[in-house]
């Protein structure tokens, strides 16, 4: 019987099972998939993440395929820039006073090949269907009927996670009234808008917007209304963009997708522990989700691995509170507040540049935004 097993070799599953490994624990990752997911919706790692994976080893592989962003702004519709917030006014808070803007699907290779060198296993194709805790551990069925046994089982299996449904944990939450759309630009946004930072938040009461930039393209974020066709969406992406800058733009790839702001019912069920999108799920304007998931991953995996070693499980299930206390209170109100802003530039313009011209309200906001409040609060 594998010590832990966890469902998921996204960025969050293959985290925590790194972390296990590089603490002596024998892991084993079950992936649905033939092959590591293509997909890159998150693409922002703020600085607890890097110290995070800067622990595990793997963050100068990953920043050198990444693109370092120190400063982010708030801008109008217009062209015209609200706000500008520096990032290295967290020079004495972090080693890292950045960001990092690198799509997620460049990590989990770095993760796989660290985990596999590590001693760890993943089995590609083999689909969670169900859980069946008990005593001593958790078997685990595949979809292909294949069983698999261990002693804890990490759910890490996504916002649909099986993991989460045979536990029989509700889902709790909304969904947001409209669809978002991102597109992935080959266009040079930063020639189009001179001056433009790497990571934009656009304001307008009709058509909000999120422009940030990525080692290979620029990416848009738009919201789209609810009800009308996907395909009516996406052929009128050309003209939306047009209204940014009127040019033809190299669109490499659009997708419309559903947003949630939802939290399991516990983090901990037993042998059982969730973590990333199937503990939790937010919209992504601030670039939370991925990074409160990799979060999830390195503290659980290091309680769980002080259990493994005899630690009491008391300190388990206070590192399981923590982190929903965190998706609740902090992530998922942090991202709302995010979205509300978005669409009522005026209410906060003037707030927003009394903040980029006073250095301490602006690091207490920084602080909140980066996410290294989210750590020192619960700690």
């Amino acid at each position: 019987m594998t010590p832990v097993l966890v469902a998921g070799a996204g960025p969050v599953g293959l985290t925590a099972a790194l972390a296990l490994a590089r603490r002596g624990v024998a892991v084993t990752v079950l992936e649905a998939g033939d092959a590591l997911a293509a997909e890159s919706r998150a693409s922002t790692f703020h600085p607890p993440s890097l110290e995070m994976l800067g622990g595990l080893g793997v963050l100068d592989e990953l920043m050198e395929r990444g693109r370092i962003s120190r400063a982010f702004q708030y801008r109008e519709r217009s062209g015209a820039v609200i706000a500008e917030l520096d990032m290295s006014l967290l020079s004495g808070d972090t080693p890292y006073p950045f960001r990092v803007q690198c799509e997620q699907g460049k990590l989990t290779p770095i993760l796989l090949e660290h985990l596999l060198k590590a001693g760890g296993e993943v089995r590609f194709g083999a689909r969670v269907r169900d859980v069946l805790p008990h005593a001593g551990g958790v078997q685990v069925t595949a979809a292909d009927g294949a069983v698999h046994r261990g002693g804890w089982l990490i759910g890490a299996d996504g916002a649909g996670s099986a993991v989460r449904r045979s536990t029989g944990l509700e889902f709790e939450g909304l969904t947001y009234p409209e669809r978002f759309l991102v597109a992935s630009t080959r266009t040079d946004v930063a020639a189009l808008l001179p001056g433009i930072a790497d990571v934009n938040y656009v304001f307008d009461p009709e058509e909000w917007l999120v422009l940030l930039r990525t080692p290979d393209h620029w990416r848009v974020l738009f919201p789209t209304a609810e009800g009308t066709p996907d395909r009516d969406e996406l052929d009128r992406l050309p003209d939306r963009l047009r209204g940014l800058a009127d040019t033809a733009w190299d669109v490499a790839h659009a997708s419309l997708y559903r947003v949630h702001q939802r939290a399991a019912d516990r983090f901990r069920v037993g042998r059982v522990l969730l973590a990333g999108d199937a503990a939790h799920v937010n919209n992504p304007l601030g670039g939370m989700g991925m990074n409160s998931g990799l979060h999830d991953a390195v503290l659980m995996a290091d309680a769980l691995a002080g259990v493994l070693d005899g630690g009491p499980e008391s300190e388990l299930d206070a590192v399981a509170a923590a982190r929903r206390d965190v998706a609740l209170t902090y992530v998922g109100r942090e991202t709302h507040a995010n979205w509300e802003q978005m669409r009522d530039p005026e209410r906060y313009h003037a707030e927003l540049r009394a903040l980029a011209a006073d250095p301490a309200a602006a690091r207490r906001h920084l602080l909140r935004s980066s996410m290294i409040a989210s750590l020192r609060d619960v700690a």
